[in-house]
């Protein structure tokens, strides 16, 4: 018989690609991992990991079984979501993720409102950027992300998931006061071919959005500072240091020595969570996108 924790390293494994990523997947050490994986080789009667330079993979029973164990794994959560539902209680524990602005404008209201109503429910959350948060869901490490597209460029999301709209959030650009088009009413991103634009980390998604923009207008951006966190672009465009993109959500209070003027072409994030399919009916997820969307929704109405 083949036991279900053995199943679920193996699944980890295959995952994660390594041992030590299982392990902190799994919220266990490496030689606990390395353990399992010897009792379910006994079990099976076959090896599933070979050395691979100073790692392991997965011989070919080991694939095969990974693949049977992802199934009866995602069979596991099914049953364990019907069981909740037919409960109908709101516990257990809830792992979320949201990038930083949702992060900072949606987590502190809708979080709050799970712990007041839902005191049984255990919370935990972290910022993640929406490629980290959409594999975390689907590895299992998360139960929710909230993630984003951007109005011309979607975000590729495997099968598996559901998804459900929270709010499109408006973005402008930011200015220093003393910038030759902070009195306009609107501007358009070709005006900004010369000015340094104050981005994202290299290969986070909105930073590959923006340079996408722009180079679909015909200009070549000049970058001159990355940011990950809003406050601290806007930080730099009121030192004078540039301009930046700002998404309505999570950017109040605004600094003193910066104007946002929005562009011609509106210029809008739609923003969402992504759950597992299997675990659709449990009711700390239901419980979690009403209190995001309620979030959402005064997020829209002091926008």
């Amino acid at each position: 018989m083949l036991n279900l924790e053995r199943l679920r390293t193996l699944d980890a494994l295959a995952r994660h690609g390594s041992v030590s990523g299982a392990a902190a997947g799994l919220h266990i050490t490496t030689s606990a991992v390395s353990q399992q994986m010897a009792k379910l080789e006994r079990e099976a009667g076959q090896r599933l990991l070979a050395k691979n330079g100073r790692g392991v993979r997965l011989t070919d029973a080991g694939r095969l079984l990974a693949e049977h164990a992802a199934r009866i794994l995602s069979q596991v959560e099914l049953a364990q979501a019907d069981l909740e539902a037919q409960r109908g209680q709101v516990a257990g524990e809830l792992r979320l993720s949201a990038f930083p602005t949702a992060a900072r404008g949606l987590f502190p209201a809708a979080l709050a409102a799970l712990r007041a109503e839902h005191p049984a429910l255990r919370i935990r959350s972290s910022e993640l950027e929406p490629e980290r948060g959409i594999n975390g869901v689907v590895r299992g490490d998360l139960d929710l992300a909230v993630v984003l597209d951007w109005y011309n460029k979607p975000m590729p999301l495997p099968d598996g998931l559901v998804k459900a709209p929270l709010l499109d959030d408006p973005a402008d650009v930011a200015l220093p006061v003393g910038h030759r088009l902070a009195g306009r009413d609107e501007v358009d991103l070709a005006e900004f071919a010369e000015d340094e634009w104050i981005t994202w980390g290299e290969g986070e998604f909105c930073h590959e959005w923006l340079m996408f923009t722009l180079r679909s207008k015909g200009i070549e951006p000049i970058v001159g500072h990355r940011a990950a966190e809003t406050h601290t672009q806007l930080g730099l465009v009121a030192a004078g240091l540039g301009v930046c993109i700002a998404p309505l959500l999570g950017r109040h209070p605004m600094p003193a020595a910066v104007v946002t003027v929005p562009l011609r072409q509106r210029v809008r994030r739609h923003v969402y969570v992504v759950w597992r399919a299997d675990a659709d009916r449990r009711p700390s997820i239901r419980a979690a996108v009403d209190a995001l969307r309620a979030a959402a929704r005064e997020v829209g109405e002091e926008g």
